[in-house]
């Protein structure tokens, strides 16, 4: 049971044990010669960036992975020294600072390319070329390649090509090998005309599903995001390999019994009254609610873990609080700790259990937690 921190009634601990665990894991399996990206977009999966960030730069990743420029501004801001690529889009006017803070941004079409061709002056802009190999979201497609490399030519002292990269569709579920496979073929030959032409860049595919299921998508370099963070990619890959790898989850996500009740049966509780006591309940309020990212769907769906036991919510998810049924712990009483995501005592509540709950993924579930919420590193 984590001790309750006194200056808040709800806040999410972060495990630095389980992060060495999985980097350690995500070492092992990639050897030594496979660079390590470490995917802290979105505020690092919702467990803080910048401390995140630099656990990882302490535990010895190769690089980082964020979402914007702005997010990779931060981490220069907090000192952070370890190179840095933003897979997302970067508006033209970012380039010059980007450049300075030694940031390397993603081109993935020619909008985007001839930007960085109207550089006038300075040092050449450290790129990564994104590379559709069948996903169709970003990236410069097969036919496009040989338009793409006449182009780098032109600007040859204004660009300096570090990497080259694909993301794949359906590498998160063993089922789908063949289709994996096919954008893994797609990205060689698009990586070959570019060996072809003399560029020599660092070349990624897999992120975790990839580094997990497809060693043969390692190449230079894998860049992990959810498996970091001790969480699965999908329902299939934990089921495949469960029992063969340990993730360790890092986040869980607690609160305090606000008040205590007892209430008859046939009485009803929360916004609307969607839920009628059936029989006299003894009920606690809980300082949280979908302002705080748990989710509304859980209302009358979801539960809690309170002394190592669970709780059920009761009605609706109000913005900032919900109603759990302590009937069956009759210890629990204001001030007690409050797991909504994590273990106390013997029994867990994994955050995939919200989002199945939610009709959502459990990638959603940890990104959306208010970041003004407090992250304490333990």
């Amino acid at each position: 049971m984590p001790k309750t921190p006194p200056r808040f009634r709800t806040w999410i601990s972060i495990d630095r044990k389980a992060i060495a665990s999985n980097y350690r894991l995500f070492r092992k399996l990639i050897g030594r010669r496979t660079k390590l990206m470490g995917v802290v977009k979105s505020n690092a999966y919702g467990h803080n960036i910048i401390e995140f960030s630099k656990e990882l730069e302490h535990l010895g990743v190769n690089w980082l992975g964020v979402d914007s420029v702005v997010e990779a501004f931060a981490l220069r801001k907090a000192k952070i020294k370890l190179p840095i690529l933003v897979l997302g889009y970067t508006l033209p006017e970012h380039f010059a600072e980007a450049r300075k803070e030694k940031i390397s941004i993603t081109i993935s079409n020619f909008d985007g390319l001839e930007e960085v061709l109207r550089i006038k002056k300075g040092a050449p802009l450290q790129i990564h070329l994104k590379i559709d190999s069948g996903m169709h979201r970003q990236g410069f497609q097969v036919e496009e390649i040989q338009r793409l490399v006449e182009l780098l030519e032109k600007g040859k002292e204004k660009i300096l090509v570090e990497g080259a990269y694909t993301h794949f569709a359906e590498a998160k579920d063993p089922r789908f090998g063949g289709t994996t496979r096919t954008q893994i073929a797609v990205f060689k030959q698009c990586v070959d005309a570019l060996h072809e032409a003399g560029y020599k860049p660092l070349m990624h595919a897999g992120a975790t599903g990839g580094a997990l299921l497809y060693p043969e998508a390692h190449f230079d370099m894998v860049r992990v995001g959810i498996g970091m963070y001790g969480l699965w990619p999908s329902e299939d890959a934990r089921q495949h390999l469960e029992g063969k790898l340990k993730l360790k989850p890092v986040l869980s996500w607690h609160a305090i019994i606000g008040e205590v009740k007892q209430v008859r049966a046939g009485e009803k509780v929360g916004y609307d009254f969607t839920e009628s006591l059936r029989n006299d309940s003894r009920i606690a309020v809980v300082p949280v609610g979908y302002w705080h990212g748990f989710p509304r769907m859980l209302s009358s769906k979801g539960r809690v873990l309170i002394h190592g036991k669970y709780a059920n919510v009761l009605g609706r998810v109000s913005m900032d609080m919900i109603v759990v049924d302590v009937t069956n712990i009759p210890k629990a009483k204001v001030g007690d700790t409050v797991t909504l995501i994590g273990k106390s005592g013997k029994e867990e509540i994994p955050a995939r259990e919200l989002a199945n709950l939610s009709g959502t993924t459990h990638y959603e579930i940890v990104t959306r937690l208010n970041p003004l919420m407090e992250r304490i590193y333990i």
